[in-house]
């Protein structure tokens, strides 16, 4: 009994080199900087909200909560999620008390971006949730 010769055409076969997308170059969009205490995260997006690129401190190389929170984590985060996206202009939504908010932005300035506005987006609570009961030793 003969084998069964399978044809290949030459058309999925180009398909198959261009898997990995290439970086994309949007003028405008919209950059998030999430501050915590332990951690910075750097997400940007274009405007219809669609993530480009993005980056946190721990995949910066932070590897410590102690370094994570620190400007300087802030400040690298916010370069490397920036780096080579080719954007103009950006609003800036800032979420969050921790200290890499103030590196991040500092980074996000010195990068040359035009912002249209910076929002401090850190949701505040007007008298939320019930606290746990006082704890009795």
């Amino acid at each position: 009994m003969a084998k069964r010769v399978r044809i290949v055409s030459s058309i999925s076969h180009l398909r198959r080199k261009s898997r990995r997308k290439s970086p994309r170059k949007i003028p405008r969009g919209v950059i998030y900087v999430q501050a915590g205490f332990n951690n910075t995260i750097v997400t940007v997006t274009d405007v219809r909200g669609q993530v480009v690129s993005w980056a946190s401190a721990g995949t910066c190389g932070f590897k410590s909560a102690k370094r994570r929170g620190t400007p300087f984590a802030g400040q690298t985060t916010a370069g490397n999620a920036i780096y080579n996206v080719g954007m103009q202009r950006a609003e800036v939504r800032i979420k969050g008390p921790g200290l890499g908010r103030d590196g991040a932005l500092r980074a996000i300035r010195r990068s040359g971006i035009r912002f249209r506005f910076i929002r401090d987006v850190t949701p505040m609570p007007h008298n939320g949730c019930r606290p746990p009961k006082k704890r009795r030793v």
